[in-house]
């Protein structure tokens, strides 16, 4: 629920404090973003918004700015850029006084903490911003282990720290969640920077959900069906012929890897196609980066609990479907799909982002419809099937 104009003015004539702070700068995105992540780590667990002015100085004087539907798009857009990991609930508006408009960037806690901003862990200490130190990122994480309600973030009560690969997560994984100056200084163990990373439950020294798929020996002996599954059939149902069989496993570092060039060198056909009696055109089937995209959002928003179904990769002589196991999740519906954005693996989500196989949050689908259109194929067409 938006603020009143009473209760702005209200934050505008106090001091700045752990829930409150002002700017008149409309385009530092960074300090936006460092105080959105702060709000979200809500360090003193006070369980109440954060609120970020924007168009108002120090002593809460506004300067006379108004602002976009543009600039509040913009400001919007930070949940999803990709740098603050895992995203924030948050909502944008404006109010208009007669000194001027306010934009207010309102950011509710998360139960997922830490949260990071390019990977630095943000917290407020009364008016004061400061990256956390060692003591208060445990306090975060242990806050986040607390409140896990998604699957991925949830403990693996029968793995333990030999079921995952270690020198995989110091090696591959670290290095592309946490930015390079706080490595430099971190003195904390392993177990304790999974943990930061929701990869381990210190309160059952186990694997989370997430760890195992991202780096366990063997995620389908915990998850039977975090798998991909190809059938390349001749025709255009699965009574024909099959062409081709390939099964995609292990943990997501590996098989996203093999997922990626099988899809690129084996999926992608050119073809030449006659433009004038002197000339051919070379033209593809489909756009490796269409099928990648969609193959990594089947990935990311899978049901992986309850449901030992892998993810079918099925490629026709006409079309290629990917079945998903699970229904649209959240918010999402048909009817709002692929405009609305719900998470099912939070944590999934965040891996793929930090590994590069997602770019920006939300815009997959979107970005799928515009290669395809682009290279004059079919749109892609979207289905539910009840499982």
């Amino acid at each position: 629920m938006p603020l009143t104009k009473d209760e702005i003015r209200s934050l505008l004539g106090d001091i700045e404090n752990e829930r409150v702070e002002r700017t008149l700068s409309t385009d530092n995105t960074k300090k936006m973003s460092e105080a959105i992540c702060s709000f979200a780590n809500d360090i003193r667990n006070t369980k109440k918004p954060g609120y970020f002015l924007i168009g108002a100085d120090d002593n809460g004087i506004l300067d006379g700015q108004t602002f976009t539907d543009e600039q509040l798009r913009s400001y919007a857009g930070l949940r999803n850029s990709g740098t603050l990991l895992p995203p924030p609930a948050m909502m944008v508006y404006k109010e208009t006084f007669p000194e001027g408009e306010v934009a207010v960037i309102e950011v509710q806690p998360s139960v997922d903490t830490p949260v990071r901003y390019k990977g630095v862990i943000w917290i407020r200490i009364g008016a004061r911003k400061a990256e956390a130190n060692t003591k208060e990122e445990r306090i975060l994480t242990e806050k986040g282990q607390i409140h896990s309600s998604s699957f991925d973030s949830r403990p693996c009560r029968e793995a333990t720290i030999d079921n995952i690969d270690v020198e995989l997560f110091k090696n591959e994984y670290l290095p592309k969640a946490v930015s390079p100056a706080t490595l430099a200084k971190d003195k904390r163990t392993v177990v304790q920077q999974m943990a930061s990373l929701r990869l381990f439950d210190t309160r059952f020294n186990c694997p989370t959900y997430a760890g195992i798929l991202l780096l366990g020996h063997d995620p389908q002996y915990f998850i039977p069906g975090a798998y991909i599954q190809y059938v390349k059939f001749a025709g255009t149902t699965r009574a024909t012929k099959v062409l081709k069989e390939n099964r995609f496993k292990g943990n997501l570092i590996s098989m996203l890897k093999e997922l990626e060039y099988f899809i690129k060198y084996s999926i992608e056909n050119k073809r030449p196609e006659f433009v004038s009696v002197l000339r051919e055109e070379p033209r593809i089937n489909y756009p490796w980066e269409a099928i990648r995209e969609l193959a990594m959002n089947a990935v990311m928003h899978r049901a992986y609990n309850g449901n030992n179904s892998p993810i079918k990769f099925y490629e026709y002589s006409d079309r290629i479907e990917i079945d998903n196991p699970g229904n649209l999740y959240g918010k999402v519906n048909l009817d709002n799909f692929p405009n609305e954005t719900d998470y099912r693996n939070p944590n999934i989500a965040e891996i793929m982002l930090n590994l590069g196989y997602v770019n920006r949050f939300g815009s997959g689908v979107n970005t799928v419809s515009t290669l395809l259109e682009e290279n004059k194929s079919n749109p892609a067409v979207k289905y539910m099937t009840k499982i």
